[in-house]
């Protein structure tokens, strides 16, 4: 059994611990988290030791592999304290907000030859992954444009929005990723915001929408719709379209029921609440890909690379909303490769 400690108690530290208990060839040894009444919590439920002491979990020899899902500023350190410890490491978005910090990390861990995957799970969707196994087998031909949508529900918090980097950092980022994922690099980013009178965005300087248009360099376009709130639930679309057709995922609900009559026709159910019912088995598939690359001694993808290469985009969308320009992305920056 891979033997995991987790860093992080919070939602997705949550989604994670269950992840990792749920999974066949794994176990939770440590949870650590600076409140340790919930790593308690959480360890008395899924197993393993509870902790708020880093350098105790790093110095077990018994642990394997870490998972860090504990908030973005601490990322970087546990990230770098876990490489040099040797231990292989899934790290959730973003590595962190400042590209300086990012590569002065990889600088001082890069000579370790270091194992760490990135938590980009939309990759790991059934759904997504299906489309573009599909589209790689040619069955729409040439890929011209892809859309992803992407609406949460609700705001998140202000205490959130403080410390998340804004919209294209903290959200787009996975569609940005994603758009890697489908196209390959990208060559140009054009980006808009609006904070549709939402005071607590506005004040932090924040958006309550984005819209990106992407080209890539293979000439393909996408396009990247975000808003913070939807009053019809958790709106998670993909669309592939070719010189022979499409393909798309729909949005997801809680069962395949529809129903029909005077009311109107195909009535369903609501869309899943968020995005831990959504990409529940995203992430499972997820962790089941970061535990057989530690098994099999391979480097994992996404890398490190990869969430450096998404900041890039991030960056770029920043600056293009800012100055209503198109934001060329040179190569070397975003081209998946760290030396």
């Amino acid at each position: 059994m891979l033997r995991v400690a987790l860093f992080g108690c919070g939602r997705i530290g949550q989604v994670h611990a269950r992840s990792i208990a749920g999974h066949d060839d794994a176990e939770l040894a440590w949870v650590c988290d600076p409140v340790l009444p919930a790593a308690q919590t959480l360890a008395a439920r899924l197993g393993g030791h509870a902790t708020d002491n880093v350098a105790q979990v790093l110095a077990d020899p018994d642990v394997d592999a870490v998972v860090i899902a504990s908030p973005t500023p601490t990322h970087i350190d546990l990230l770098s304290r876990a490489t040099l410890a040797g231990k292989p490491v899934l790290c959730e978005k973003p590595i962190d907000l400042d590209l300086a910090r990012i590569d002065q990390c990889w600088s001082d861990i890069a000579g370790l030859r270091p194992f760490v995957m990135m938590g980009f799970n939309r990759r790991f969707d059934p759904t997504f992954t299906q489309i573009r196994r599909r589209v790689g087998a040619g069955e729409i031909g040439t890929l011209r444009a892809l859309r992803i949508t992407s609406r949460d529900p609700e705001p998140p918090p202000r205490a959130y929005v403080v410390s998340s980097g804004g919209i294209f950092r903290d959200m787009t980022i996975h569609d940005f990723d994603l758009a890697r994922y489908f196209l390959g690099e990208i060559a140009e980013v054009q980006a808009f915001t609006a904070d549709d009178g939402n005071e607590m965005l506005a004040a932090e300087g924040d958006a309550h929408q984005a819209m990106v248009l992407l080209r890539s360099r293979s000439g393909a376009l996408c396009t990247i719709t975000n808003s913070r709130s939807c009053v019809f639930g958790y709106d998670q679309r993909v669309e592939a379209f070719g010189d022979n057709g499409m393909l798309e995922a729909g949005n997801q609900t809680s069962s395949s029921v529809r129903a029909s009559g005077p009311f109107g026709a195909e009535a369903s159910d609501t869309y899943l609440r968020f995005f831990v019912e959504r990409y529940r088995d995203a992430y499972l598939a997820e962790f089941d890909e970061f535990v057989h690359a530690v098994r099999e001694q391979r480097q994992p993808s996404p890398g490190f690379a990869d969430g450096r290469a998404a900041l890039v985009l991030a960056e770029a969308a920043i600056e293009s909303a800012a100055t209503g320009r198109t934001v060329t992305v040179s190569p070397h920056l975003t081209d998946g490769v760290l030396t």
